[in-house]
């Protein structure tokens, strides 16, 4: 678990009950209570960036048929007959 070895965890355990002694299930409780909520806002802020991708991928998605449409229409109108701006003349 967490790449500890069996002498790692029990080191642990004892400094945990030295230092909490009696208070150590109310201790655990509070810390299971708050990773609890750590992963309830984490899931939150996913689900939030989920939504986001999922709502710009159908507006890309709308977006590119629309712009197929447009192109389709384009092609079917005349080419421009040349530029609007005046022939450079060089000095004679």
């Amino acid at each position: 678990m967490f790449g500890l070895g069996p002498f790692e965890m029990v080191v642990i355990g004892v400094i945990a009950v030295v230092l909490f002694g009696g208070n150590l299930p109310e201790v655990a409780r509070k810390l299971g209570g708050s990773y609890r909520e750590f992963r309830r806002g984490l899931n939150e802020v996913q689900q939030q960036f989920r939504l986001a991708e999922h709502e710009a991928k159908k507006n890309l998605s709308v977006d590119d048929s629309k712009s197929s449409k447009t192109t389709e229409v384009d092609d079917e109108e005349e080419e421009p007959a040349g530029p609007k701006a005046p022939k450079f003349k060089p000095p004679s």
